[in-house]
């Protein structure tokens, strides 16, 4: 899809909006961690995974799994961006019967990959898709959005000690590190760091970046796809609620949704 990174610097701003609408309308959701994951998801869908409905249910397509599912409105947002869900369904989000769940459904959802949301398993699904990618022969690629939070779980853990193992250089890892959980801060809950020297060490190939970046995105996805032999990882250093006022205030914004006030200041902080 040719479309400049400029343009989707402008169609980020208003994911974001329609992200904070959507939450203030459910009265629940998690809007720290959905602002922080915006620019990822939208570059991986625009420039890499280029889903459409024709290639939706294709075998050899690019999967994209979210692992950290609370974190569903944005890729809610970027798929209605793309013309594969109704603006208007957004804004049913979490409502009784809607596809637009608080967590990714994939039985309702058909452009969603993983029922996600218990944390930590989604990169073991996205390791099974990788390797049946791999025994299939197809030229595509598996990309997952992990947590920090959730690289607690032991889960994830695994798959860091096992896809390096079956050579997966067709898993593709971002971790959205935006530094806080439900509980606290990442670093006084468990401290990941040194973060890169670990995965380094368990032979994935790391890449550290700045997760707003569209343009460093980009060139990472590319480094990563030219990396052969190893997964890859790249740690995206991020900012939970990113673009207004929860920012200031990272671990209140990580389950909390916003009142109609609050909703209407960030989305004038973000215009």
């Amino acid at each position: 899809m040719k479309i400049s990174n400029d343009k989707l610097k402008e169609i980020a701003k208003e994911l974001r909006k329609k992200i904070l609408t959507m939450l203030m309308g459910a009265k629940s959701g998690h809007p720290g961690g959905s602002l922080s994951g915006v620019e990822i998801i939208l570059t991986l869908f625009y420039k890499f995974i280029e889903r459409t409905k024709e290639n939706a249910d294709k075998p050899d397509r690019h999967f994209f799994i979210l692992s950290k599912g609370h974190g569903v409105p944005t890729l809610y947002a970027v798929l209605s961006s793309l013309g594969l869900i109704e603006e208007d369904e957004l804004y049913t989000l979490r409502k009784l019967g809607s596809r637009i769940q608080g967590h990714p459904d994939r039985v309702v959802m058909p452009y969603v990959e993983a029922s996600t949301g218990s944390l930590g398993q989604g990169l073991s699904t996205a390791q099974g898709v990788a390797m049946a990618q791999k025994l299939n022969k197809y030229p595509s690629y598996t990309y997952c959005l992990i947590g920090d939070g959730e690289t607690e779980e032991g889960q994830i853990w695994e798959v860091f000690l096992s896809a390096p193992k079956f050579k997966l250089d067709n898993l593709i890892v971002f971790l959205d590190y935006n530094k806080a959980q439900i509980d606290g801060l990442v670093k006084d809950v468990m401290d990941l760091e040194p973060l890169k020297d670990k995965l380094t060490a368990f032979k994935w190939h790391v890449q550290e970046i700045d997760g707003h970046d569209i343009d460093a995105i980009e060139k990472a996805v590319k480094k990563a796809q030219d990396t052969k032999g190893k997964p890859s990882i790249i740690i995206a250093h991020t900012l939970k609620g990113k673009g207004c006022f929860m920012e200031k205030d990272l671990v209140k914004w990580h389950g909390v949704a916003p009142t109609e006030k609050e909703c209407a200041q960030a989305i004038e902080e973000l215009a």
